[in-house]
């Protein structure tokens, strides 16, 4: 939200106050489906958004989430470089212009008891994101049959034990305060969560050129600086759930983290034809193990 007003007050100044957000948080307009409905209806024209929104807009656009595909920030980056137009284009395609990405992080799972390996999340009553096919897929892959919920009923089924398990990012887990049922947090990211700000191509194709070009501009400088403070702020955050006794769970060998990048690829490919074509999958899965491996050739 202080990025998002440090966009605003930038915009409004370069343009003499004729461009500017009126900005709507903390779900007080419905989850995100019932925001890009209310402006596929022209009652709102903007959306931050996740790989849930994302769905709903592209479904293509999810192989940024794929599970267990990214290890690193730069290995994100590297992608960013060089698919951006292409996954660009599918935002315009289906009616939406990407002001810019805002990444909220990789994805951890956080259960009530420890969970080293696949078969050790079998045991847990492990909450999904209604509709969410990347996790779906992910969970498939496990042989585990999670509790689909709305994200904001997720608390509330902490705290009745209907659920005792979830996947976030660190950040999140405190915001959301999800982390306050949690004893422990498994150190294997599941996945790199993509988000970014849209807004309704005919809104924006109404806009005059100047003010497409200050929203545009803007769009990339802040957004690239949200996605540094998500991921600064995700580092502080690990810090704060070790102080708060959430214990941090290695995988105990390198096989067992072999196993969770099978399981990876397993579910990315229960994906194709869903989300995402099988050339896509291929250029990105080669694209991050070409990334992977320069600094390898570099050492």
């Amino acid at each position: 939200m202080n990025v998002m007003r440090e966009f605003d007050r930038q915009i409004r100044a370069e343009s003499g106050g004729r461009l500017g957000f009126k900005i709507y948080p903390n779900n007080v307009q419905g989850d995100e489906k019932d925001v890009l409905r209310k402006i596929k209806l022209g009652q709102l024209h903007s959306a931050g958004i996740t790989g849930n929104g994302m769905t709903t807009i592209a479904p293509k656009l999810r192989i940024l989430d794929s599970p267990f595909l990214f290890k690193s920030a730069d290995e994100v980056d590297h992608i960013h470089t060089l698919f951006d137009g292409e996954l660009n284009k599918s935002f315009e395609e289906n009616g939406f212009v990407n002001l810019g990405w805002s990444e909220v992080g990789f994805i951890y799972v956080f259960t009530n008891t420890p969970v080293r390996m696949p078969d050790d999340l079998r045991k847990v009553k492990m909450w999904m994101w209604e509709g969410d096919p990347i996790a779906q897929a992910a969970f498939e892959a496990m042989h585990i049959h999670p509790i689909p919920l709305s994200i904001t009923d997720v608390l509330t089924s902490l705290q009745t034990n209907l659920v005792d398990g979830f996947y976030t990012s660190p950040l999140a887990a405190i915001a959301l305060q999800w982390f306050t049922r949690a004893k422990y947090m498994l150190d294997a990211p599941l996945a790199n969560a993509s988000g970014a700000v849209v807004v309704a191509k005919n809104k924006f194709d109404a806009l005059p050129a100047d003010l497409r070009e200050i929203l545009i501009r803007n769009g990339k400088i802040y957004m690239a600086k949200l996605t540094r403070v998500s991921r600064e702020e995700n580092a502080k955050a690990v810090e704060t759930l070790k102080k708060n006794g959430i214990t941090i769970i290695e995988p105990p060998s390198p096989e067992a983290l072999a196993m969770y990048e099978n399981i990876g690829r397993q579910a990315r490919r229960l994906l194709v034809g869903k989300l995402y074509s099988q050339e896509l999958l291929d250029r990105f899965e080669h694209a991050v193990y070409d990334a992977r491996a320069e600094p390898e050739k570099k050492r």
